[in-house]
């Protein structure tokens, strides 16, 4: 699209998610030289910095639904290269994840909107089962034509895989739960394939009978392989834990995968595949999770994720604010032995952190785990899913029998689940702040134990769920003991669910002087906005907190009066000491902007050294699929497939 396009269209309605600064930029850079101002630490030599995001690449109909959680993927990240002098050079890259949807996408010039359903007609009141039944079969017509002759890419899965980054036992893994995780790598963020719990696409066949793969094998078995956007990593045994949530019964499965890579230990690491996670009843929205270092939490929360709701006439997104919260709880290897907590309806969307709580048993001699703990973004309502696809809220019906609504909130609570009671009841609930969080991140060497510190995003002026028509940017990066909160909490015997420990709006925290406050809050200049953070440690530092915060920065005095970032619009990556929380010791000056996105990660440089081979990577389709002209038959097939391109586009 070009930049006259983008004017033309910002006069009508304007989508807040598709407009400013998370309006989708479609320059992709190689690994490219960037000045900075400020000095560069020391540890981020060899190292890099990336964030992933939905970035549609079809974009043309601005009018169209939309959504904050659509699009396609696209990597963004900083690569730290280091010099001989030691000290470190940055380079800015940015690449599409070439996902099979995306490279159907891009072969298919008559497309006028995305391949997939838009979550906003998936959670919107006012779209009618005629709509999003279409839309549905659209996206399936498109799936099964993409498998036919004339297709440049057949879709095998339609992950986008736009919502996080990690890095497990020599792959970095690009993921989003309609689908398994994407590899990709670093420096220079090249797409390497799906990953199947065994091995990736594009990686030599090293083993033949190395175990069961994500979905296993079966009828629904493209349907288990769904994997969360947010898998987790024990820093102990790296260990990678993920659940697969599907539409079909048992609804939840469960997977842990060793860490193979370097591994020169005779005995081969124990694996579980595809495992049922007993107790959960309908379809859900299911996106994070907690792990512990020895159990393991799945959400059940009120928001359901199902195309059954249709018959029912409800949007396939549905959240139940008279509906029970319940958090599974259950040892890491045996997910059949889950107990049940269950409190008020809420919606969870990120975790921060679980740890365990234990004793020595007298007897045994042994350590026994008494409780685990959580801290999670809690929010009180749905009101994020409808306002990120600029969607008005259903108003919830007024029911006697359920407890009362609670105020429009999204804050960092903390729950702890007793395990040697005989009932299952949650014995601590509360807030530990008034003030809105989310993206909550950590240390990530200190994850699954009791870090004292959570970072995270917060806003000044209103909550994450956003009014109608507006869009959340982030203007405050936050740093919270929590262990201090959660003390003080126990102390003063915090009411459970509405209790909060800390009332104080985020100004009255700016206006602070005390140096042990609990919470310090990074305010960000006026007009500037940040995006998630992520925490990288000062080599041989002396508090847990001794490192930096890097996120991406943008100036919104850059977009014209039709609120369009023009092509001359660049961010900026800011590395921020997490100690005071104030000074800004680095900013790498970017060759252009990065749209405000989801989820990002830090690669050691040992990390990326220690990446596994790579046979082949993904490539852009240079031709389509080559049909012999010869037959009429494949002349007319041709022109059919053209003519339904045009009508359905």
């Amino acid at each position: 699209m070009t930049f006259v396009n983008e004017k033309k269209n910002a006069v009508r309605k304007q989508h807040p998610y598709l407009h400013g600064n998370f309006a989708p930029i479609h320059r992709t850079h190689p690994l490219t030289p960037c000045i900075y101002t400020g000095v560069i630490p020391k540890e981020l030599a060899g190292g890099e910095y990336v964030r992933n995001g939905g970035n549609p690449v079809t974009n043309e109909d601005l009018g169209r639904d939309a959504h904050w959680f659509d699009g396609d993927g696209m990597l963004s990240g900083v690569a730290f290269r280091r010099a001989e002098d030691g000290s470190a050079h940055p380079y800015f890259v940015n690449q599409y994840i070439l996902t099979d949807t995306y490279l159907s996408s891009i072969s298919t010039p008559s497309l006028r909107l995305p391949i997939l359903p838009s979550i906003a007609t998936l959670v919107n009141p006012a779209s009618t089962l005629l709509t999003i039944i279409l839309r549905i079969f659209r996206a399936i017509f498109l799936v099964i034509l993409s498998n036919l002759p004339g297709s440049a890419k057949a879709i095998k899965k339609i992950s986008v895989a736009n919502t996080s980054v990690l890095y497990h036992d020599g792959r970095a893994l690009a993921a989003c739960e309609s689908g398994p995780p994407m590899r990709v790598s670093l420096p220079g963020l090249e797409t390497v394939g799906w990953y199947d719990g065994v091995r990736a696409e594009g990686e030599p066949i090293t083993d033949t009978k190395s175990g069961e793969v994500f979905g296993g094998s079966g009828l629904i078995g493209f349907m288990k392989e769904w994997t969360t956007a947010h898998p987790r990593i024990d820093p102990i045994t790296n260990e990678l834990i993920l659940f697969h949530s599907t539409f079909i019964a048992p609804f939840v499965h469960y997977s842990i995968i060793p860490s193979t890579h370097h591994n020169n230990s005779p005995n081969k690491l124990p694996r579980l595949v595809n495992a049922t996670v007993p107790g959960v009843k309908s379809a859900k929205m299911m996106h994070d999770f907690g792990v512990s270092l020895s159990h393991t939490i799945i959400m059940d929360l009120p928001l359901s994720l199902d195309p059954m709701n249709l018959a029912r006439n409800e949007p396939v997104v549905s959240y139940d604010p008279s509906g029970i919260s319940r958090f599974g709880v259950f040892p890491r290897w045996k997910p059949e032995h889950i107990r049940w907590f269950e409190t008020n309806a809420c919606c969870i969307f990120h975790t921060a952190n679980s740890w365990d709580e234990t004793t020595t048993n007298t007897s045994t001699k042994s350590e026994e785990t008494i409780s685990v703990n959580m801290l999670a973004c809690r929010l009180t309502s749905a009101s994020l899913v409808f306002s990120a696809g600029d969607v008005a809220a259903p108003i919830p019906k007024d029911n006697p029998m359920t407890a009362p609504i609670e105020e429009e909130q999204c804050r960092l609570y903390y729950y702890r689940f007793p395990l040697t009671d005989s009932e299952n009841s949650i014995s601590h609930q509360f807030a530990l702040s008034s003030i809105p969080f989310e993206f909550p991140s950590i240390r990530e060497s200190l994850s699954m134990t009791e870090a004292q510190y959570v970072y995270g995003c917060s806003v000044s002026d209103g909550t994450f769920g956003a009014a109608l028509g507006r869009a959340v940017k982030i203007d405050s990066l936050v740093k919270v003991d929590v262990l201090a909160l959660i003390a003080r909490g126990k102390e003063t015997n915090q009411i459970p669910i509405t209790g909060c420990v800390d009332i104080r709006t985020v100004t009255e925290i700016l206006a602070s002087n005390d140096p042990n406050d609990p919470i310090k809050i990074f305010k960000l200049p006026q007009g500037f906005y940040a995006q998630e953070s992520r925490f990288v440690p000062r080599e041989n530092g002396k508090t847990e907190d001794d490192g930096w915060l890097l996120s991406y920065v943008f100036d919104e005095a850059q977009l014209d009066e039709h609120n369009v970032a023009g092509p001359q619009a660049k961010s900026e990556l800011w590395v921020i000491d997490a100690r005071d929380m104030k000074t800004v010791v680095c900013k790498i000056h970017l060759p252009q902007r990065v749209p405000y996105g989801l989820h990002g990660a830090w690669f050691s440089e040992k990390e990326i050294e220690n990446q596994r081979p790579i046979e082949t990577i993904r490539h852009l389709p240079l031709k389509k699929q080559n049909v012999s002209h010869e037959s009429i038959w494949m002349h007319s097939w041709m022109s059919i497939r053209m003519w339904l391109l045009e009508k359905i586009g």
